[in-house]
């Protein structure tokens, strides 16, 4: 018989060459290989308790699956922060309105992200200056919602109850019953009254009536004073118009009387001036004729010389 020689060399390279292709083909696809999605990371900072949320919870968008969270952590700068880091699939529309709130899923408690928003004309969400994912904006949770509602209610039930406990101190409680008191006092005044209540009602009632009587009586009499006011003010028109055409013909008088005055003034102040020379010199014929009636006939007589005139007229030049 013959043996069959094996060839241990080529076995050798054969088993090293299949195990390197394991191992190539491994890493391959531990990296993502040809049919594995690709992940964007984004960065969202909660203010709120992420209780609940643990690493690889699901991120969704509108309800469907888009990603993971990959990371949870404090915020170094402010404890007061959460960092949440979010492996999203390449493609999903991440914009710049949209919004990452914390949700739980049904009655288990199982938290995670919720994604909204994404507008057509919205660009989309990147990375700013100094940051190293882009950041998305954040909303309370329903939770978060609910407990602020919760203790602002609470906050005020306790205010009411402090002031319901004010209210109702023994002071006040004992003014309550002086109170109570006082009114029993005046039903009780009230219902012994009562007839006279009933009259006194009765009476008004009836003094009601007789002024209504009164007011339609009234109604002509102020009627008939409407048209007499009317008739007042048509007069008191028809004198306003009368006075201003009086006043025109005053007008128009006072011109004439003004133009008539300019005029004739100064030959009437000339004709007086003559009547004054000529009366004053009637006055002095007058006079002179009752001294002297023969002068009228024969003239006035020369005046006879004084003593010493003639010598001193014959002596003049």
């Amino acid at each position: 018989m013959m043996e069959t020689k094996v060839n241990y060399a080529a076995v050798g390279a054969f088993v090293l060459v299949l195990v390197a292709v394991l191992i190539g083909a491994t890493l391959w696809l531990a990296s993502g290989g040809a049919f594995q999605k690709k992940y964007d990371l984004y960065l969202a900072i909660e203010e709120e308790s992420v209780a609940g949320l643990n690493l690889n919870a699901p991120v969704k968008y509108n309800g469907v699956d888009v990603g993971k969270v990959r990371q949870i952590e404090l915020d170094p700068g402010n404890p007061q922060r959460v960092n949440l880091l979010f492996a999203i699939e390449r493609g999903t529309p991440i914009k710049e309105d949209t919004v990452a709130v914390l949700k739980t899923q049904g009655l288990t408690g199982i938290a995670y992200v919720e994604l909204s928003g994404g507008a057509d004309q919205v660009p989309l969400l990147q990375a700013t200056a100094g940051n190293e994912y882009p950041q998305i904006r954040t909303k309370p949770s329903l939770g978060t919602r609910l407990e602020n509602v919760l203790t602002n209610v609470l906050a005020k039930l306790d205010n009411t109850s402090t002031n319901l406990n004010a209210m109702l101190s023994a002071e006040n409680q004992a003014s309550f019953k002086s109170t109570l008191a006082d009114i029993a006092s005046v039903a009780h005044t009230l219902a012994a009254r009562k007839e006279s209540i009933d009259s006194g009602l009765v009476d008004a009632a009836r003094t009601f009536e007789n002024a209504a009587r009164a007011t339609a009586r009234l109604e002509p009499a102020i009627e008939r004073l409407g048209r007499g006011a009317d008739a007042v003010e048509k007069m008191g028109n028809e004198v306003a118009r009368t006075s201003a055409s009086a006043g025109k013909t005053i007008n128009s008088v006072g011109s004439d009387v003004n133009r008539f005055t300019a005029e004739t003034m100064p030959q009437l102040e000339r004709l007086l001036n003559e009547l004054s020379v000529l009366t004053t010199s009637l006055r002095r014929l007058s006079e002179q004729t009752e001294r002297n009636p023969s002068g009228l006939l024969f003239g006035r007589q020369p005046v006879p010389n004084g003593p010493g005139e003639a010598s001193r007229r014959g002596r003049q030049p």
